[in-house]
């Protein structure tokens, strides 16, 4: 049934569109903007009904993680380590976050995580292969 989506797993990067253009659009400092791309990031995923724990682990040992239940606010940090608070929302089996200056969705499609970031009309999507 719809609303149930099984976010569980392990997701490694497999390609990115627009990484550039979204990037600048959020105004990411050029150091960040190297280490990202094309960054073999592993998100990991643990879903237990409607809380999760999304932890994306980075080349070089970084790691950020995201604890949120769907639909109530949640202390969260951006791309570039900015914290921010978020209610983060279901919708037709994606996962909605409104971050400071960009809307991002993720979804399950063909067994791949699927995760769409728009800022003032630039999107940016980033396709990760599951591997666990």
């Amino acid at each position: 049934p719809k609303g149930t989506m099984a976010f569980t797993g392990k997701y490694e990067f497999e390609g990115d569109e627009n990484y550039d253009a979204f990037v600048q659009k959020i105004g990411l400092p050029s150091d960040k903007v190297e280490l990202g791309r094309n960054c073999k990031i592993v998100t990991e995923v643990v879903q237990n009904g409607n809380d999760f724990t999304w932890t994306q682990h980075f080349p070089g040992g970084r790691t950020t993680t995201n604890t949120f239940t769907v639909g109530k606010q949640a202390d969260m940090e951006t791309m570039g380590g900015r914290k921010f608070q978020a209610t983060v929302k279901l919708e037709d089996g994606k996962l909605v976050a409104e971050f400071p200056n960009y809307r991002h969705t993720a979804e399950i499609s063909g067994g791949k995580l699927v995760e769409i970031s728009t800022s003032s009309g630039v999107v940016y999507k980033r396709t990760s292969k599951k591997i666990a």
